[in-house]
């Protein structure tokens, strides 16, 4: 699942892991007894040292067949508080920090700039990521 978040100027909220290339929406997968919410809320602080605040408003489910065949991703408007912290906050993460829309990384993950594109222009969600 992944958390769309955007700072109260209108930039989004990105992540570059330093396990795969490029930059994403925070997030990660559920866990086993643990609610889609939870696991928002978890790896949003997690990954950027943020709290969730509110409820997030569900976007979309897409396939991602370049992980498998059966890898499904939600992702969920959310909401969120706090300061990006200086050290990052997770071994996981290399860099983060929100972007302007119309100067985002080159090296954006696909998925995720479609992502942007539908939220952005109120497009209806795609199958596949």
């Amino acid at each position: 699942m992944r958390a769309v978040v955007f700072s109260s100027d209108g930039k989004v909220l990105l992540v570059r892991h330093t396990y795969t290339p490029g930059w994403h929406f925070p997030g990660g997968g559920v866990e086993v007894n643990e609610t889609v919410e939870g696991a928002l809320a978890k790896e949003l602080q997690q990954e950027t040292g943020l709290l969730l605040v509110g409820k997030p408003r569900f976007h979309g489910i897409y396939l991602n067949l370049v992980a498998s065949s059966r890898d499904h991703v939600l992702t969920y408007l959310c909401e969120a508080e706090g300061r990006l912290p200086i050290l990052m906050p997770s071994p996981e993460i290399a860099d983060l920090g929100y972007f302007s829309l119309d100067e985002l990384p080159k090296d954006i993950e696909k998925g995720t700039a479609l992502r942007l594109r539908e939220i952005t222009n109120g497009l209806e969600p795609r199958k596949y990521w």
